[in-house]
């Protein structure tokens, strides 16, 4: 397929650059969506590398690579990510770029800005190899995505589809029998294949257009018709037998509109069976299957008498009439002067139900669903005036209910609101836009109009001067843009930029005119639709290239709570992203923010706590928030704990702001810390991983270790390590750890079996889990009277915790290392993991360059040689060396834990000797002049060894 596909492109004489055709432009900009929207779609597959990477000349420089992920050097930019040779994954060197993955592929595309088109151009000629390695892993991926946008087999105006022909031909095939009143003998497709777009025709005839081909046996045409159904029409074909069995077809007719006006001109007896019922058949099925009414027929007829005699007529032919209802047209003009009908159903024909049908109708639906359903189909034959005032009549109806607007849509009433959008009356588009707002906070209509194309015309809308059509159209945006397709749908058409633009106004004045308050409208409206569109990474990235953040900021400063609430709402959905974080603090919002938390309304009180719960990850941010005075609204709103999303936000903004330790002074003195223990029961979970995170940070002062105590808040926090919410178990074995650094706490800890518990979250999958559950063991160990006998009274659980060294996790192995170190403090203990093999395990893990690791290996070293030979087995496992470099560390804590480690280790001649061999002595004497007693003695101890052994060796040696 990808060979089909390439040989579409079209090349330039010398086969060196691509034409600039309308055909090549489709395929370039269908690759650019796609790869765009790579990342975002298949996250996992975007992250393989290529066998060979993409190389081509590029017209980028290193001042494009804005990206937190890519490092600019010079003139040259390289990614961040390498490959396992250590190779950068996008390399430029310009004008050379090389890309080795689909994910660095869609970042530059990001990046190039208005140079993307550019670039899939200058990838597509540098290499006519990549055209074919491209397209094929596409397609393989899409499933043959671009064959059904590049032959363009979507249905419009005077252009068949595949479900067109399909439908037409699941009715001819109800003509066919073996009676005399039998239309037709047969008709079957020449292939039973049917791609995903729905066609059957091979792939490259399908470029041509072409649908299907059909054999049909009439009762009087010989030989047997072979037909072809393409995009343009019906047309009647010669088969041709080629070499090699190969079979070839040539045109032999005029085009046809459909299949049936073809057979009507091949076939007499065909055309006099369809001229005797009086009715030609364009068929439409019925798009709601819950409404379907077998064996019902609907017609539009000139009289009742020509209506019976087509139901004998239908009958006479034995039609197998299936679960789908079927509307017959008739071919002469309706009585209206509509003229010929289209393709699809006018509303008059739905007007004459028969009386059966409408017996058959559920009873349980209300008048209204009935009522609104007529008005639509008076829309669809209305003029203009007549459509507005039907517009008007639909709105006078509670279209919040879901029955009303499942009315509209059952009845293709979305399909007209839609078509009213592309009309030239602006009383049409308002009142089109005003239903369709209304009706699209449902999920089914959201998901329609998406379908429909609605979000593109809405889009383009953002460009008329009516100021009161822009603003609807973006409030309708931001009903329709809660789901991904339809967010992607809108950046992929230019409506961020379009919607940022509506920001720009003037949100303050002491007297505005009409003219502002308008603007003002629709800067609000404009926000609503940029705070949907702001759930997408992407889209958070188009909004700040387009100039939203110093919009945002300005619009912060209004007044008016309706403006407030999607302006905040927009700004915490992207303060997940680093740029908006530092943005926020740049353009002065957090004092916005902060002031916003004193206002009367909560969701705007919770969008501002969101906003800070994000933004406070960066230590100024928590330093704005407590300079501005933000610290007591929020203890404050601790007091709203029936408002559960007020709640949750609030307490998440408290979490962070209290890793500042200043901060943290300031919530004792609000009595924060007694609320939040009072928070720990009855609550969700989304609130007691933020309020058991807060009481983690305020634990690292000891003297709310007590008002944890006295507050009632140590049951309720060992309770918690028997859920199963990660997260929470993440924080609550942080809290607990912390907690357990208090004698008294730690008694009562020991007595809920808590120490038992943090044990088993060692089996936990979750990293996170594991590495709090084993650093919140280490304090337990070291507070517990006769630690050792309730270490060992864990069944397995020595044996476990020493597994763990296998682990991957660094923050996993430095935990497991410092609790390691706690219990072998414990000479049984120590034995105990000798057995199971800590040695070998700790001596592997000694070739590191983390600091936080190598300082708990070092520990955990040093515990463990004062057990039998295990100095000796250390040395022999090749762990003396490296811990030598770890003195070259610029951590003092690493130098401390290395010194302790290798005088332990220097106990036995030949590790003294692999220390020297290494150069330690130099290292350690400057150790010696270190201020850290511990660290002094430690060292000169070690170097104290190697000279003895040295001494010793010379008197040997000299007598």
């Amino acid at each position: 397929m990808g060979e089909t596909f390439s040989r579409a492109i079209q090349w330039s004489s010398d086969a060196d650059q691509l034409e600039n055709s309308p055909l090549n432009n489709d395929i370039l900009t269908e690759i650019l969506l796609f790869t765009e929207d790579f990342d975002d779609r298949y996250p996992k597959e975007a992250r393989i590398l290529f066998r060979e990477p993409l190389q081509w000349k590029t017209s980028l420089e290193a001042a494009d690579f804005t990206s937190d992920i890519y490092d600019t050097r010079g003139e040259a930019a390289v990614s961040l990510e390498c490959d396992d040779n250590r190779s950068p994954l996008l390399q430029l060197s310009p004008p050379d770029i090389t890309v080795h993955s689909f994910y660095h592929l869609s970042n530059l595309l990001q990046l190039s800005k208005d140079k993307t088109m550019k670039e899939i151009r200058a990838c597509l000629e540098g290499d006519t190899l990549i055209v074919h390695a491209f397209i094929a892993i596409l397609l393989l991926l899409v499933n043959e995505l671009y064959f059904c946008s590049v032959c363009v087999f979507l249905p419009r105006e005077g252009r068949l589809s595949p479900e067109a022909v399909n439908t037409e031909v699941d009715l001819l095939k109800r003509f066919c029998g073996t009676g005399e009143n039998r239309a037709l003998k047969s008709v079957s497709y020449t292939s039973d294949y049917v791609f995903s777009n729905g066609c059957r025709s091979p792939p490259w005839r399908q470029m041509d257009g072409e649908i299907c081909s059909l054999i049909i046996e009439t009762c009087d045409t010989e030989p047997t018709l072979f037909i072809t159904c393409s995009t343009s029409g019906v047309f009647f074909d010669e088969r041709i037998n080629g070499e090699g069995g190969v079979n070839y077809y040539m045109r032999k007719s005029e085009l046809y509109k459909d299949i049936i006006t073809l057979l009507k001109n091949m076939s007499p007896h065909f055309a006099v069976a369809a001229n005797e019922q009086g009715f030609f058949y364009n068929v439409l099925l019925c798009m709601d299957s819950s409404h379907f009414y077998p064996e019902k027929i609907l017609w539009e007829s000139t009289s009742p008498s020509v209506c019976l005699k087509d139901i004998k007529l239908w009958a006479s032919l034995n039609i197998n009439m299936s679960n789908r209802c079927i509307c017959v047209c008739m071919h002469s003009k309706s009585p209206g002067g509509a003229g010929d009908f289209s393709e699809s159903s006018s509303e008059d024909e739905e007007d004459e139900e028969q009386p059966e049908r409408r017996a058959e109708i559920p009873t349980d639906l209300p008048s209204e669903y009935w009522q609104i359903q007529k008005l639509v189909k008076y829309l669809k034959g209305a003029n203009q005036t007549a459509t507005v005032i039907v517009l008007c009549a639909l709105r006078d109806f509670n279209l919040v209910q879901e029955t009303c607007q499942l009315a509209i849509r059952d009845v293709g009433g979305l399909e007209v609101l839609i078509n009213l959008l592309d009309t030239d009356d602006i009383r049409c588009k308002i009142g089109s836009l005003k239903i369709l707002k209304e009706i699209s906070c449902n999920s089914q209509i959201r998901q329609t109009i998406a379908d429909l194309g609605g979000l593109q015309t809405m889009v383009s809308i953002l460009d008329s001067p009516d100021k009161e059509l822009k603003g609807l159209a973006a409030e309708t945006i931001a009903n329709v843009a809660k789901f991904r397709r339809a967010r992607r749908t809108v950046r992929q058409h230019g409506g961020i930029k379009r919607l940022v633009e509506l920001l720009d106004c003037v949100p303050n004045g002491v007297s505005m005119s009409a003219e502002q308050e308008r603007d003002v409208e629709v800067a609000r409206c404009g926000a609503l639709a940029l705070w949907s569109c702001s759930k997408s990474t992407r889209n958070k990235e188009s909004i700040r290239r387009a100039g939203g953040i110093p919009l945002l900021a300005r619009l912060l400063k209004s007044s008016q709570k309706n403006m407030l609430i999607p302006v905040v709402g927009t700004l915490q959905e992207c303060a997940s992203e680093k740029s908006y974080r530092i943005a926020i603090q740049t353009e002065g919002m957090i004092e916005d923010l902060v002031k916003n938390l004193s206002c009367d309304n909560q969701e705007l009180q919770m969008h501002c706590a969101s906003a800070i719960f994000k933004c406070a990850e960066d230590k100024h941010t928590r330093d704005l928030v407590r300079q501005y005075e933000g610290l007591k609204p929020l203890v404050m709103l601790l007091n709203e704990a029936e408002n559960k999303q007020l709640l949750a936000a609030t307490t998440g903004a408290i979490w962070k702001c209290s890793i500042s330790l200043e901060n943290v002074a300031k919530f004792q003195e609000y009595k924060a810390l007694e609320i939040l223990v009072g928070l720990l029961k009855d609550q969700p979970e989304e609130v007691l991983v933020n309020v058991v995170g807060a009481l983690a940070e305020c634990a690292q002062i000891s003297e709310n270790l007590a008002t944890i105590r006295k507050s009632g808040g140590i049951q309720p926090l060992v309770n918690l390590l028997t859920g199963t919410n990660q997260a929470l178990l993440g924080n609550v074995t942080r809290a607990v750890g912390a907690c357990a650094t208090d004698p008294e706490n730690m008694v009562i800890i020991d007595r809920l079996d808590g120490v038992r518990l943090l044990w088993s979250l060692l089996k936990n999958p979750n990293p996170e889990v594991q590495a709090n559950a084993a650093w919140a063991i280490c304090p337990c160990i070291e507070n517990t009277k006769d630690a050792g006998e309730m270490v060992r009274s864990f069944v397995g659980g020595l044996e476990l915790i020493v597994n763990l060294l296998k682990s991957q996790n660094k923050a996993v192995l430095a935990s497991v290392c410092a609790a390691i170190a706690k219990i072998a403090k414990d000479v049984e203990n120590l034995a105990v993991i000798t057995d199971h093999g800590v040695v070998p395990m700790l001596a592997n893990l000694t070739n590191t360059g983390d600091d936080k690791l190598r300082r708990y290996l070092a520990e955990a070293i040093a515990c463990c040689c004062k057990w039998g030979s295990n100095c000796v087995s250390f040395g022999e496992a090749g762990a003396v060396a490296p811990l030598v470099h770890y003195l070259r560390s610029k951590d003092p804590s690493v130098h401390q834990a290395t010194a302790r480690a290798l005088f332990e280790l220097s106990k036995d001649p030949n590790n003294c000797i692999t220390m020297h061999e290494n150069g330690v002595v130099k290292l350690l004497l400057i150790m010696i002049g270190s201020t850290d007693e511990i660290l002094q003695e430690a060292a000169a101890s070690c170097v104290a060894n190697i000279r003895r052994l040295a001494l010793a060796n010379d008197k040997a040696k000299y007598g």
